[in-house]
Parts: C-alpha cells; structure tokens; sequence
C-alpha cells in the first residue's frame, strides 16, 4: 500500500505548530498535524492512498501541494511514497 509523505515547504504558522521542513509520512490515521489543516487536506490524502493521480499544474501527478485556510500561513505538499521492494 503506498504512503503519503507530507512535507511543509513554508510556515508563518500562527501557533508555532509546523516550521518549514517537518515531514509526516500518513499510512492509515491521521498525523500530528492541526485540525484545520488536515481537513483541508484530508480528501486528497485519501485519495492518493487509494491510487488516485490528481490534478498538478498542468499535468496529472500522485502528489498535490495545498495551503492553510488560515489565509495560506502553511504550504503543504503531499506525494505518494511508493513502497521500496525487498
């Protein structure tokens, strides 16, 4: 089953709660990560671990990049982290 690494790529995170670089690896719950975020970014989460490509610029990707509803002041980028073979 695939993974989805999250990584915030940038933070003026009014809490102090994510800082630019944090990474998250989400297999089946919910990380350590603000409410308001997670469900602005729960649908597509959800949706790249059960396979799905989405919509990227101007191209299809397993990865999104999307914004804190508290006006922008976290970017996110998730992507898909295939499991490596033994």
């Amino acid at each position: 089953m695939p993974r989805v690494k999250l990584t915030i790529k940038e933070s003026k995170c009014r809490s102090g709660y994510h800082k630019k670089g944090d990474v998250f690896i989400v297999e089946d719950i919910c990380p350590p990560i603000c409410h308001e975020l997670w469900n602005n970014i729960y649908p597509n989460v959800y949706a790249l671990l059960n396979g799905a490509t989405l919509d990227y610029g101007n191209c299809k990707a397993k990865k999104f990049e999307m914004k804190c509803p508290d006006n922008g002041r976290v970017v996110i980028l998730g992507e898909v982290e295939e499991e490596e073979n033994s």
